[in-house]
């Protein structure tokens, strides 16, 4: 059984910084894409980043661009979010996403195409 779990989520001041963690089990994603969605309090879900693995190849989304980055670790098919500058706006829960296919970029920001996804973890960002 596939299981995501992701870590480091919490409260932070404005232009504070976090770092997310997604840990995935059960089998491995070496050859596919990993990413991260948010959802705030009454919104959609949204994308905000995804790697894909061959290649190293790293995608944003427009609200984030310049301030997150993702990382990972293929072998571990493990991958990161560091979280710089963060705003209010960035207030929502973060959901790790994976598939075993290396996803085509036009499809990245799409749910639908991410088969695997984390129970999420809440980032919050008050003073």
């Amino acid at each position: 059984q596939v299981h995501l779990v992701e870590s480091g989520g919490g409260l932070v001041q404005p232009g504070g910084s976090l770092r997310l963690s997604c840990e995935a089990s059960g089998r491995t994603f070496s050859g596919g894409t990993m990413g991260w969605f948010r959802q705030a309090p009454g919104k959609e879900r949204e994308f905000v980043s995804a790697i894909r693995f061959i290649g190293g190849h790293t995608y944003y989304g427009d609200s984030v661009k310049g301030r997150f980055t993702i990382s990972g670790d293929r072998a571990r098919s493990r991958v990161y979010l560091e979280m710089n500058r963060l705003q209010s706006e960035d207030t929502a829960i973060y959901y790790c996403a994976a598939d075993a296919s290396r996803i085509i970029v036009s499809a990245l920001w799409s749910e639908q195409s991410y088969d695997y996804w984390g129970p999420g973890t809440q980032v919050t960002v008050s003073s």
